[in-house]
C-alpha cells in the first residue's frame, strides 16, 4: 500500500508524513506516483487492444507534475476551461488528444481552442454551434466538434455530481440530437467527428455507465443511417473510488461492459476518468492546533480548513482521517469534530472521529487527491498549501505554499 503504517508511524510510499510536514510544512498536499501510474495502468490494460483515447479530466488536479506524469503515460486530456488548455500545453501535453468539453465556452477560449488544434470541442446548445461556426468561418478553418448529448440516465449518485438527467444543465437533449447533428452537417466550417456524454460522478454501479453507453450507440447508428459517419464515442468518466463504506465496481466492469455494448465497432473509445485516476493517490496533511473541550461535543482544531478542503462543506463528503503517529503520548482519547480555524460554522473537515488527540499531533485526510487542492480558496487570506509528489524514497516539491503578499501582489490602493 502507498499510504501504510510503518514502525507506528503513516508514510507515503517509502517516506514518512513526519518527514514531509518537517520539510515542507502544513497543511500539505501528499500524493504518490506510484498510485497514479497504477491507477492509470487498469485503464490502459482495459482499453487494450482496441482503438481508444484516455482523456484525464483535469479538472480532478490540474497540477503540471500530475499532468505532465499524465503525458508521459500516453493520456490524453479532457478540459472545461482555457486555462486547463494553457496547463496542458505547459506540462507538455499534445492539444491533439484534448477534448475541450464544458457548458460555457467564451468567443476567446473556442479561438484559443482552435488555434491549438485540439482533438474536438465537445458541443452543449445549438447557440454554442453557432458560436463555434462563426470563429472557425473567421479563422479560415473547419471546426472539429462533437455534441454532449444527454442520455437521461440516473447515475445514482449526489444530486450536485449527477449530470446526464434531463434537468440538469449539460448536453443537448437526446430527442433533439439527430436534429441538431444534421444541421451542424450541413455547415462548411464545422467538422462532425464525434458524440460525447457524461451521466454523473462518483459512480458506484457499472449499470447506469453501460445503459447510457447503450442509448449514445442507438443514435450514433441512427447518424450513420442519415449518412452522418463519426470517429470516436466519447461515454465520459466519474468512475468512483471508496471514501467511507462504499463498493465501487471495478474499472473493468465499467469498460468491459462498454466494449460489449461497442463490440465490433470501428470509432474509438474515448472515456474521461480523473479521480478514479488521482483520488485515492493524494492526502491532505494537517498539524492539530488545539484540543477543545465543548458543551455538547469535543473539537479537533488543526491548521489545514474548509479553504484547503470544501468537499465536506459543500458536499456532506466524508474522508477517513488517520494519526500520523498511531500511538501518541500525552494524548486525550475521545470522539472529536475536525475543524479549521476560518469563520464559518461550515468549516468541518470530518465529524465524529475516534482519535487520539494532543496539540501538535499530525492527521491525514484520505483520497484527498481529486476536487481538493484544484477547490481550494484564499477565503480568510489563507495561502493556498504546498503539493508535493513521492515517488519510493524521493519526494518533489510540486507546488510551493504561497505567501500572503502573493495573495494581494495584484490588488491596488486607490489614489
Amino acid at each position: 500500500m502507498a499510504f501504510d503504517y510503518r514502525a507506528g508511524v503513516l508514510s507515503a510510499e517509502d517516506v514518512s508524513l513526519e518527514e514531509i510536514a518537517r520539510r515542507f510544512g502544513t497543511p500539505c498536499y501528499v500524493y504518490s506516483r506510484a498510485v497514479i501510474e497504477a491507477n492509470f495502468g487498469r485503464f490502459a490494460q482495459a482499453l487494450a487492444g482496441g482503438p481508444a483515447l484516455i482523456a484525464y479530466s483535469v479538472k480532478a488536479n490540474s497540477n503540471l507534475a500530475v499532468l505532465g506524469l499524465m503525458a508521459r503515460l500516453g493520456a490524453g486530456f479532457d478540459i472545461v476551461s482555457g486555462g486547463e488548455l494553457a496547463r496542458v500545453l505547459a506540462a507538455g501535453g499534445d492539444a491533439r488528444k484534448v477534448v475541450f468539453s464544458g457548458v460555457g465556452k467564451s468567443e476567446l477560449e473556442i479561438e484559443q481552442a482552435l488555434r491549438a488544434g485540439v482533438l474536438c470541442l465537445n458541443l452543449e446548445s445549438t447557440a454554442e454551434l453557432e458560436r463555434v461556426d462563426a470563429i472557425a468561418a473567421r479563422l479560415g478553418v473547419r471546426a472539429p466538434v462533437a455534441f454532449r448529448v444527454n442520455p437521461d440516465v440516473d447515475a445514482m449518485t449526489h444530486p450536485y455530481i449527477s449530470t446526464g438527467l434531463k434537468d440538469n444543465k449539460f448536453g443537448v437533449a437526446y430527442d433533439d440530437a439527430e436534429r441538431i447533428y444534421r444541421d451542424a452537417a450541413g455547415r462548411k466550417h464545422i467538422r462532425l467527428i464525434g458524440v460525447g456524454c457524461h451521466i454523473g460522478s462518483q459512480l458506484s454501479s457499472a449499470a447506469p455507465f453501460v445503459d447510457a453507453a447503450a442509448r449514445i450507440l442507438a443514435l450514433v447508428e441512427r447518424l450513420a443511417r442519415a449518412g452522418i459517419e463519426l470517429s470516436h464515442i466519447d461515454l465520459g468518466g466519474g468512475f468512483g473510488i471508496r471514501y467511507k463504506d462504499e463498493t465501487p465496481a471495478p474499472i473493468s466492469a465499467f469498460l468491459d461492459g462498454a466494449l460489449g455494448v461497442l463490440a465490433g465497432r470501428k470509432e474509438t473509445l474515448v472515456v474521461d476518468p480523473g479521480r478514479s485516476i488521482v483520488g485515492d493517490a493524494g492526502v491532505l496533511l494537517t498539524r492539530i492546533e488545539y484540543v477543545k473541550p465543548g458543551g455538547t461535543k469535543d473539537f479537533v482544531v488543526v491548521d489545514a480548513a474548509m479553504n484547503d478542503l470544501i468537499r465536506p462543506a459543500l458536499y456532506g463528503a466524508w474522508h477517513e482521517v488517520r494519526q500520523v503517529r498511531q500511538r501518541e503520548s500525552d494524548a486525550r482519547a475521545g470522539v472529536y469534530d475536525i475543524v479549521g480555524p476560518i469563520c464559518e460554522s461550515a468549516d468541518f473537515l470530518a465529524r465524529e472521529r475516534q482519535l487520539d488527540a494532543r496539540a501538535g499531533g499530525l492527521l491525514a485526510l484520505m483520497s484527498a487527491g481529486a476536487y481538493s487542492m484544484v477547490m481550494s480558496s484564499n477565503y480568510n487570506t489563507r495561502p493556498r498549501p504546498a503539493e508535493v509528489m513521492v515517488s519510493g524514497g524521493s519526494v518533489s516539491l510540486i507546488r510551493e505554499r504561497e505567501t500572503v503578499e502573493q495573495l494581494f501582489a495584484a490588488e491596488r490602493l486607490l489614489p
